[in-house]
């Protein structure tokens, strides 16, 4: 089972897989939706945002959360 938030700290590495692609999905939906991100570094992004969707769908994490902003929910989407 991975796990993103442990009582359990007897393995520091298990899980992390989870929390690094949590944190680079974020990481690059703010870059991406910042209006300041030149758009060559939004097409940098994208795919590393995209890399992250298996593992973040594994986990559920779509499940729990809504993806307010338009923009990102209509990529998702169509990645969907």
């Amino acid at each position: 089972m991975i796990r993103l938030v442990t009582n359990d700290f007897h393995d520091a590495t298990e899980g992390r897989e989870a929390g690094d692609a949590l944190v680079t999905f974020v990481a690059c939906a703010h870059a991406m939706l910042d209006p300041g991100t030149p758009e060559e570094q939004r097409r940098r992004l994208e795919p590393r945002l995209l890399a992250q969707l298996p593992t973040l769908r594994a986990l559920g994490v779509f499940d729990l959360l809504a993806v307010r902003n338009p923009a990102l929910a209509a990529l998702l989407a169509d990645e969907g």
